[in-house]
């Protein structure tokens, strides 16, 4: 039975451990309470007298490869991109969503329109709590939902003194211990590819506290990016701007920065790869694959979002958004729109799989 030092030696040491806590929260919801989280976020072993030696930190790891097999059959999964249901852009009719929003602000509508419905009772989001700086945060009203909309820079109010390195990474999963504490049934999660494949695996194993994850809402993911002093001067250079002009960020197939004069940098992903974060170039996994409703930026027109539902719980959020929270096109309505979004998702989905198979191939060559 492999155990959390199989995870330091195989995962941690390797720089694969993705810092989306599941085995931190796993191990601290029932309990046992033998790890904990370090400045970094990633997790450690405190007191090696708590463990158990269950072995299900090692299991529910993304890294791991462990019930990849079961769960792929369980959410029917097929190549390139998971399965999917429905391909649509929408965008929310509300104006304050829009203006909160990156894209569509179609997560918050979704969200709100679920806690106004009573489907859900909360919702693990991250909130900004500085320039490329959040922290995983479980919602429970529609203020709190509205104010995690977007991913911008807020560089008001001496934000820029809370720390000299920012990400665009934040562990929602670190949630899940509030949800114990709270007593919620019915939380929505949004995460990355690597947190929904951890809750997956969590399921799939009747693992507290993942009962209470009704709804996960995956976010595209092309990488978490760190921005660090030596990073953000790199960037200012490649792009031609200065830091403190920047007021807004959003990645789609391309980093996409607004300044304060209202000027837009575009920048190509492949000449900011310095920036993304060393485990992300393993992850195969670009569009979320084992969500009930996957989301993103990718091929939508500015303003807009990619919506593609995988499961029958994410088709009938769409459909009930649909007529009440959301404006949205669909292959109906212009089918060679959408069937080129899906061609694109499907390309961008091969090009980071195949990507990460070299990197891995390249990284056991070089041990």
């Amino acid at each position: 039975m492999k155990t959390f030092k199989d995870l330091i030696e195989e995962v941690q040491k390797s720089g694969l451990c993705h810092h989306c806590c599941g085995c931190l929260n796993f191990c601290t919801a029932i309990n046992y309470g033998a790890l904990a989280q370090d400045e970094a976020g990633q997790p450690y072993l405190k007191d090696e007298d708590k463990c158990i030696e269950c072995g299900l930190c090692y299991t529910i790891c993304p890294e791991t490869g462990e019930l990849e097999k079961e769960i792929k059959e369980h959410y029917q999964w097929s190549p390139p991109i998971g399965s999917v249901q429905d391909i649509a852009i929408a965008r929310s009719i509300d104006k304050k969503v829009l203006k909160n929003a990156t894209d569509g602000g179609v997560v918050t509508a979704l969200l709100q329109h679920l806690l106004r419905e009573e489907s859900i009772d909360g919702a693990i989001v991250s909130k900004p709590v500085g320039p490329f700086r959040r922290q995983p945060y479980l919602a429970t009203n529609q203020r709190e939902i509205l104010e995690a909309a977007g991913f911008s820079l807020d560089l008001s109010h001496g934000m820029q003194v809370l720390s000299q390195s920012y990400s665009t990474y934040t562990s929602s999963v670190e949630e899940f211990k509030t949800i114990s504490k709270r007593g919620l049934h019915k939380v929505a999660l949004v995460g990355t590819p690597c947190q929904i494949r951890t809750v997956r695996k969590m399921q799939y194993l009747n693992l507290v506290p993942s009962d209470s994850i009704k709804y996960c809402f995956g976010l595209f993911c092309s990488g978490s990016f760190s921005f660090g002093e030596k990073e953000r001067q790199q960037l200012e250079s490649i792009g031609g701007f200065s830091w403190e002009d920047i007021s807004r960020i959003n990645i789609k197939d391309r980093l996409i920065i607004t300044l304060n004069n209202g000027e837009t940098k575009s920048i190509s992903l492949e000449h900011i790869d310095f920036l993304k974060r060393y485990a992300c170039r393993f992850c195969t996994d670009y569009t979320s694959e084992f969500a009930d409703i996957s989301f993103g930026g990718l091929g939508a027109p500015q303003g807009w979002t990619t919506i593609i539902t995988r499961t029958s719980a994410g088709h009938s959020i769409l459909k009930s958004g649909q007529r009440e929270v959301l404006e949205c096109i669909g292959e109906d309505d212009e089918p060679e729109h959408i069937r080129t979004i899906a061609k694109t998702a499907r390309w961008y989905a091969n090009q980071k799989r195949q990507t990460a198979r070299e990197n891995r191939q390249h990284y056991l060559v070089g041990q």
